[in-house]
């Protein structure tokens, strides 16, 4: 099985990728690592900054790859004799004593260095082996180095250009790109990592007259080689050895210090501590050259094979591995103990709780980075049905009990000065109720009340209301529908998402997906009358329709309301919706279902009354009846909402900081699904094997302890390890109780663990101290 870190040197090698890397070492056992890194790279599509295969970085990929085990590679390649044997040093030139003026010195040279094989490359080896405190490497990446040259003195220095560090705190904070960002463009910054004039010159400015010819042409130097030119150059100095006087008479910044390398250089100097961080920008626009993000589009991805953690965040945004691994820890820790405390998830462990609130603080992780591979694996499953419904909808995350939280805004009225954070968030359901996963989740903080602005609202544009939060998600599930074509997805949204706006954004969306609104009865809509510039009310229009048949629909029990099956009316026409005035957009064309209760009982004051507008065709009352039925499942989110807040408790967590409690929510929303989704599953597939949930050691100690029997051979069925799991969670199982609901099954989850741990436990102690006799 691929082991967790799929990602390596930026690229995610898939299952599939590496079955085809084993394959084709299988097939071809004298295949080059040359040659199959070519191979690889075009099917990754992996090619560097100039649109060349990246084949050094992809085989460096391949070793790391053969070092997890996870793939053979053939045999090593011959290097080149010449390309780290002592053959390439020389002894450096004599240079005598230059003690002189920068005018008197007369003409100065930076020469580029060919090749390695050169001449001048020997002598550039060997006076850095000489002179400086580094050595001459080796040097990272794609690289230049320059000979410094007098025609009256000779050789005076060198210098040397290469990749920059992946990470740099400083450095990073300068430039104010995003880790997307700073992935793309990271080859658009490279770092003089040697600069040498040798002891024996001593000419006043030499050194930054030297920085800036080098500077002049590193440019235009650097595409001639490699295809492409850097943007940003960037240096460290040891300030126990020098000041950095002559980058700062270069004009270069002081930004800032590095960390401190920990570990020795390649000739075994030690690094004295931190450097201090230069930089140069190589051109005027080198800010949003290296600001630009990448595309980095939504794609289906099919099950990988590993456990449902990997396959729901393999394809998290999260590229450094001991991260990853964090991350797959901390969800396996949420799934066993949902509602529990970050601490009380982690076992009491005092090392993976620090290491759990790291994680929550890394300002690189955001909740879009980390949701973006379990919104790829539900697409997946999206693409696997004919019809799935898209459920928006709004909730608040009350954190008003941690005040000492930082950002947070109200949340309810004024009154009661509720703080927290808004979420809204839209997930994916099959017609049949069964929760596919989350498509889109918006986290964010409101603002203080401002009564000028309450006033402009009706001028302000829709981009910069609350209400774009509709629109942000009909897009997200836009772009879902553009990866499952064969699929029909509708966006549905209760009476708040009734406005133009969005109704004008699906018609102009082509091939996008379908709405279905709930009509708010207080926007008072218009439609278009009998005569082409005349206008009626929606309500009027639907009410004058002849009843075309009923259906039933049951509602669920609520406090002050009895739970019922309503008898509902159902009338439909197709309409043409009008604009609000002033506002200057198009009429729209949809279809309207109005559903109204008929024989409510006594007790009911006030009888369901529905009016449905969508962009579903509706040509009859079976397909009438069909979208109400569709807009039923709109509950299932309600009850996902209720599974975060009471089973995952994401209103207790204690982290300090909005950006931390917005990544922690981004698995909370990934475990709630997963319980929803077992509940759902174990009624849709009884029958199926309950390893599609449960691993081995988890199903043989849920129904050893349970039964208080031998676990069986082969898995018993999902439908009995659900019952069994809510068991744990005080579910009785009489005959009128029903299937177990999640209330009882995230309780069940949170003793499973336990149980596992008691049961392997045992295991151990009878394999070590066995009973003497029967």
């Amino acid at each position: 099985m691929l082991r967790r870190e799929m990602w390596i040197g930026g690229q995610e090698f898939s299952p599939a990728v590496v079955e085809r890397v084993a394959a084709a070492v299988q097939e071809e056992p004298g295949i080059s690592r040359r040659a199959l890194s070519r191979r690889v790279c075009q099917w990754l599509g992996w090619r560097g900054p100039a649109g060349k295969l990246a084949e050094v970085s992809c085989r460096k990929a391949l070793v790391e790859l053969a070092r997890r085990r996870v793939v053979a590679l053939p045999a090593r390649e011959r290097p080149a004799p010449l390309a780290r044997g002592r053959a390439a040093v020389q002894e450096p030139p004599p240079v005598a004593g230059v003690r002189c003026s920068l005018g008197e010195l007369g003409e100065v040279e930076v020469v580029l260095v060919s090749s390695r094989w050169s001449k001048d490359s020997k002598v550039w080896n060997g006076m850095m082996e000489h002179y400086h405190p580094l050595g001459r490497g080796p040097l990272c990446g794609d690289q230049l180095r320059y000979l410094v040259r007098s025609p009256r003195h000779g050789v005076l220095g060198g210098l040397a250009f290469s990749a920059a560090s992946r990470r740099l705190k400083d450095r990073d904070k300068w430039i104010g790109w995003s880790e997307a960002a700073r992935r793309a463009n990271l080859s658009r910054v490279v770092c003089n990592s040697r600069f040498l004039l040798v002891p024996s010159v001593e000419v006043a400015n030499l050194a930054s007259h030297v920085l800036g010819q080098a500077l002049s042409r590193l440019a235009r130097d650097w595409r001639e080689r490699y295809g492409y030119e850097p943007v940003l150059v960037e240096s460290y100095v040891d300030p126990q050895r020098h000041r950095g006087t002559c980058y700062r008479a270069a004009n270069w910044q002081p930004v800032g210090q590095t960390a401190g390398r920990r570990r020795g250089f390649a000739n075994g100097t030690v690094s004295t501590g931190k450097k201090m961080v230069f930089l140069y920008p190589l051109c005027a626009r080198w800010k949003q050259e290296l600001g630009r993000e990448p595309e980095d589009a939504l794609r289906v991805r099919p099950p990988a094979g590993g456990s449902w953690v990997e396959e729901e965040f393999g394809g998290a945004r999260v590229y450094e591995a001991s991260l990853r691994r964090r991350l797959y820890t901390l969800v396996e820790d949420f799934f066993a103990h949902p509602g529990a405390q970050i601490p009380q998830a982690c076992g009491g462990s005092q090392a993976k709780s620090r290491a759990a609130y790291r994680f929550f603080k890394n300002g690189r992780l955001t909740i879009e980075r980390l949701l973006k591979g379990h919104v790829e694996a539900t697409a997946h499953r999206v693409g696997q049905h004919q019809v799935v419904l898209a459920v928006q909808d709004t909730t608040t995350v009350n954190h008003s009990t941690h005040p000492l939280t930082e950002g947070l805004g109200p949340i309810n009225t004024a009154a009661d000065r509720a703080v927290g954070l808004i979420l809204h968030d839209t997930v994916a359901f099959t017609v049949a109720g069964t929760p596919l996963g989350v498509l889109d989740a918006q986290c964010w903080v409101r603002e203080e009340v401002d009564a000028e602005k309450t006033k402009r609202r009706k001028q302000r544009p829709i981009e910069e209301k609350e209400s774009f939060k509709w629109l942000r998600s009909f897009r997200a599930v836009a772009e879902v529908q553009r990866l499952c074509p064969q699929t029909m997805l509708v966006s549905v949204g209760d009476r708040e998402s009734d406005f133009h706006e969005l109704f004008a954004e699906a018609q102009g969306t082509a091939g996008g997906p379908k709405l279905l609104v709930r009509a708010d009865r207080g926007r008072q809509r218009k439609v278009q009358g009998e005569g082409a510039q005349e206008q009626e009310s929606l309500w009027g229009r639907l009410s004058r329709q002849p009843v075309a048949g009923t259906v039933e629909v049951p509602v669920l029990h609520r406090p002050g309301r009895r739970a019922r099956v309503a008898q509902m009316a159902i009338r439909h026409a197709p309409v043409v919706l009008q604009p609000p005035q002033g506002k200057n957009l198009k009429p729209v064309s949809a279809w309207a279902v109005y559903a109204l209760e008929v024989d409510a009982p006594a007790e009911v004051k006030e009888p369901l009354e529905w009016m449905l507008l969508t962009t579903v065709e509706v040509s009859g009352f079976e397909q009438a009846a069909e979208r109400l039925r569709w807009y039923t499942r709109r509950w299932g989110i309600e009850v996902y909402h209720r599974v975060l807040k009471s089973g995952c408790r994401i209103e207790d967590h204690r982290l300090g900081a909005v950006p931390r409690l917005e990544n922690c929510l981004a698995l909370d929303l990934v475990v709630a699904w997963r319980i929803l989704w077992m509940t759902h599953q174990s009624r849709e597939t009884p029958e199926a094997p309950c390893d599609l949930i449960l691993e081995e050691n988890e199903w043989k100690a849920l129904y050893a302890v349970v039964t208080q029997r031998p676990p069986p051979a082969a898995p018993p069925p999902l439908r009995q390890a659900v019952r069994m799991i809510a068991q744990l969670g005080g579910f009785l199982g009489r005959k009128r109780d029903g299937e177990p609901g999640t209330v009882t099954l995230w309780r069940g989850l949170d003793q499973l663990q336990g149980v596992v741990l008691g049961f392997l436990t045992a295991l151990r102690l009878a394999h070590l101290f066995p009973r003497d006799g029967p």
